[in-house]
């Protein structure tokens, strides 16, 4: 039995996630900061509650120490939970306008997986998938054909570019652990106002997929639907 852990699982793409996971034979902890919220999305999809604030190192911790009681272990993490950022322009983006995108974004995503290694290291076939941006891509906002090119947010594209060198970093210091970013494309959801093109269900096939890899899959990569990004 293959024992994930889904941060911001209550709703979109980390609801839909833990779905078609447990639908695959996956124990779910749906973690999200909203207890009554995380209760609710848990029991319709048949998976574990565990209270996680990733803007909160006590949180992190407490559900880590929580799912290792549980579980005795971890096999796949999938860092999902993020914020859309200040919605300003460039010029008008401040230091703490970062700072606030980054706790969640990339701080958030380093807490968590600092606390969930000791679990992870335990796995036979340990994977971490955290999920990014297409606007994260240096080639993709570079492109004027690309959608990503016409785009600009300070805070929240540059938070996705880092988490793309957080996965390499981790890839290369923990050979045995299957680190990737993916991008889930333009999906229509609460991030967005659901103005995305995609379906729920179609951006959550990338997350699925890199998920599911084995112990000789892909690791440190920036992946799409269509496979391996140049970013």
């Amino acid at each position: 039995m293959t024992t994930t852990l889904i941060t911001g699982a209550n709703k979109g793409l980390g609801f839909e996630t833990a779905r078609r996971l447990i639908e695959a034979g996956h124990t779910v902890y749906v973690g999200a900061r909203d207890a009554h919220r995380g209760r609710e999305a848990a029991e319709r999809l048949g998976a574990r509650f565990v209270q996680l604030d990733v803007t909160d190192e006590d949180s992190v911790k407490a559900a880590a120490e929580f799912v290792r009681a549980d579980a005795g272990g971890l096999d796949v993490l999938v860092n999902n939970a993020g914020i859309v950022g200040a919605r300003k322009s460039v010029g008008e983006t401040t230091a703490a306008d970062m700072v606030t995108t980054y706790d969640t974004n990339v701080f958030g995503v380093v807490r968590v997986t600092h606390a969930f290694l000791p679990l992870l290291e335990a796995s036979n076939a340990p994977v971490v998938v955290n999920v990014g941006s297409g606007l994260g891509s240096l080639a993709a906002t570079s492109d004027p054909s690309r959608v990503e090119f016409h785009v600009t947010a300070l805070d929240y594209n540059s938070s996705k570019t880092a988490l793309v060198m957080i996965s390499a970093q981790y890839a290369k210091a923990f050979p045995a652990i299957r680190f990737n970013t993916v991008d889930p494309g333009y999906t229509a959801t609460d991030l967005n106002g659901h103005t995305g093109t995609q379906t729920i269900e179609e951006g959550a096939e990338i997350i699925i997929r890199m998920a599911s890899i084995d112990a000789g899959g892909p690791t440190g990569g920036f992946f799409d639907k269509d496979g391996p990004v140049v970013w």
